[in-house]
């Protein structure tokens, strides 16, 4: 295993959630960090400020501006936003790239690169490929790197996959069917690793890490979260066409294919002994049942 990374690690990313969390995990190890973002002058920028994290402003779309902001330091962590169209399948493999041609060019001493579980090959998911052909410009670059490959978030059972309280019963409805196990991980989980493999307190197998924290059934998770709350739980399987467009269709079958694949539960608790199932992460959270649905 390498000496641990004393220099400064730079953050692309670091104003969202997983490179938030990956900030979160380097202070807690009293790495120096620098924020690679676009408006320094933001609310979250400024929040990173006052944690006395660097900020250096930089244009994705300029190479002399990304190799300026990834001078001098040790490290290279970047996150490219989830494409929601086509168009920004595109942009975020042209920001991809030109990331880890920025960080050869400066000569980046080691990177970690935060991708989508499955992207070791194509999976005809527009917005999972875009990290696959991230994937593969990274590994021709001869940079030393590691990616982490992360799998749903359990923070989207408290948003956009939250069960909801009908009739003083715990209803939760996925477009999956109910023999297949959701492969998921907490985002604040993505943060730790990543930042263990970054600092070199930690090493990938294979040099990618699929990010497992748990993997259930959907009538398991509905009823861990009726467990938690005491109360009867149920799951109702949707319909792809119950989702709101073709990218988010094509990622909710990848999940119906995603239990054919080995799980990473081992090798990211070896990293991170702490990782959370999802029992653990409905508890942490102090996630409470919604009370605003009609009849409930």
């Amino acid at each position: 295993m390498s000496t641990q990374t004393t220099g400064t690690i730079a953050v692309f990313g670091a104003t969202g959630q997983q490179g938030g969390a990956t900030v979160d995990a380097l202070l807690d190890h009293k790495a120096r960090v620098r924020a690679l973002v676009r408006t320094p002058q933001s609310d979250r920028a400024q929040a990173l400020a006052a944690r006395v994290v660097e900020l250096a402003a930089l244009r994705t779309d300029g190479p002399t501006s990304l190799a300026a902001a990834l001078g001098t330091v040790e490290g290279f962590y970047s996150m490219t936003p989830e494409a929601n169209s086509l168009e920004e399948v595109e942009a975020e493999i042209r920001i991809g790239t030109a990331l880890v041609d920025a960080a050869v060019e400066v000569g980046v001493p080691h990177a970690v690169f935060n991708s989508v579980f499955g992207a070791d090959r194509e999976s005809g998911v527009p917005r999972h490929d875009s990290k696959h052909w991230i994937e593969e410009h990274l590994r021709k670059s001869g940079l030393r790197a590691a990616m982490v490959r992360a799998t749903a978030f359990m923070e989207n059972f408290a948003s956009v996959m939250a069960p909801s309280l009908e009739h003083g019963e715990i209803v939760l409805r996925l477009p999956l069917p109910q023999d297949v196990a959701l492969k998921m991980i907490s985002v604040r989980d993505i943060g730790r690793v990543a930042a263990a493999l970054q600092l070199d307190t930690a090493e990938a197998p294979g040099e990618a890490v699929d990010l497992v924290g748990d993997e259930l059934t959907s009538p398991q998770i509905a009823a861990a979260f009726g467990a938690h709350t005491g109360l009867p739980a149920r799951y109702e399987t949707l319909p792809l066409s119950a989702l709101p467009n073709d990218l988010d269709k094509a990622m909710f079958r990848q999940f119906a294919k995603a239990p054919q694949c080995p799980s990473g539960l081992t090798v990211v608790r070896a990293i991170e002994p702490a990782t959370l199932d999802l029992v653990e992460w409905i508890r942490t959270t102090g996630w409470t049942a919604p009370t605003n649905v009609a009849g409930s």
